[in-house]
């Protein structure tokens, strides 16, 4: 709770920011003040009457005289912060949330020796992890996963929303992470299924990028295919670089177009084929609008009251004002 203590609700820059409950109740503000000045014109009518004589000498003199009137000054006080409780101070700030039913991405990216190849500046490998992360940061509340594969495929994030952590992976894959030589096509498409098969979100796709053609692993990427379809995970293929051949660490690895071609075909997604940087890029956009998430937009006010401040004020001043008429600062023909 914060310290109602502080001098700081009396502040101009504090009252003026308030939103007022009931308003009403501040109306009522001048007739505190008019109250204790027909209290004084009728109380001096009152002592007109009394025919009390005092000495000079014994009539209060200086600073002292003037004591009678705390008592006054605390109960006018605490009648004017009563009223302001009764007003009810706000502060109401307008929010807004922002909320979707994510869709579910699994990328599946190619880390073979044949991804160093410098036609895509500064690499192949490099370059497609660049756009991976920027596609991630046009996401919203998406779970996105990461697979990557050479002649082996593993997990290396799973299905998460913590963008951040996703991000960091993408930056650690390194070629040469999986030692062993190849491309296993079906078997990075088997696990971006094993990701997503037992999830019920309204959509789920995976993206898989490669350079070259699936010559290792022991499931054909076909019936990898078909089994996505069988999941309702849609597969977008990206092949990198040009048709032909590319010297990898164990010889020449080929870009089969045919068979990215069928597994987008079969599974309901697209293939395509990319021979820069501006490609894959322009690529990566067209999925991120192909897969657009619809954002909603949830408006609503947070009131927060303030009465509570004035009114343990307003108590203190009524306190002590009681407590003053009881001490030697009252007068007794005041009352």
């Amino acid at each position: 709770m914060e310290d109602w203590l502080s001098l700081k609700w009396f502040s101009f820059s504090t009252l003026s920011g308030y939103q007022w409950a009931v308003p009403y109740y501040l109306y009522a503000i001048p007739a505190v003040p008019l109250l204790f000045f027909l209290r004084r014109a009728f109380h001096g009518k009152a002592r007109q009457k009394l025919n009390v004589a005092f000495l000079a000498k014994e009539a209060a003199s200086g600073w002292i005289r003037y004591l009678r009137h705390i008592p006054g000054v605390f109960m006018f006080i605490g009648m004017l912060l009563v009223l302001v409780a009764l007003a009810r101070p706000q502060i109401v700030k307008d929010l807004e949330e922002r909320y979707a039913d994510g869709i579910e991405i699994v990328l599946a990216l190619d880390v073979s020796d044949s991804m160093l190849e410098k036609d895509l500046a500064p690499d192949r490998l490099e370059s497609a992890k660049k756009v991976a992360i920027d596609f991630i940061d046009g996401r919203f509340q998406d779970k996105i996963g990461l697979v990557v594969f050479a002649g082996q495929s593993f997990f290396l994030c799973p299905l998460t929303t913590d963008y951040a952590l996703l991000k960091e992976q993408i930056r650690s894959i390194k070629s040469g992470i999986i030692p062993t030589a190849g491309t296993a096509i079906g078997s990075a498409l088997a696990n971006c299924i094993n990701l997503m098969r037992e999830t019920t979100a309204r959509s789920k796709i995976a993206i898989l990028l490669s350079d070259g053609d699936n010559t290792a692993g022991n499931l054909d990427p076909l019936t990898a295919a078909q089994l996505a379809a069988s999941y309702k995970i849609r597969v977008y293929t990206i092949g990198i670089g040009r048709e032909g051949a590319v010297r990898d660490s164990v010889g020449l690895e080929t870009l089969d177009t045919g068979v990215l071609r069928q597994i987008a075909g079969t599974s309901g997604g697209q293939f395509f084929q990319v021979e820069d940087a501006g490609a894959l890029r322009n690529v990566f956009g067209e999925i991120n609008r192909l897969e657009k998430t619809e954002i909603k937009t949830s408006r609503y006010q947070e009131v927060k009251d303030y009465y509570h401040v004035y009114l343990r004020w307003a108590i203190v001043c009524l306190l002590a004002a009681f407590a003053c008429k009881l001490t030697f600062i009252s007068n007794i023909l005041e009352d």
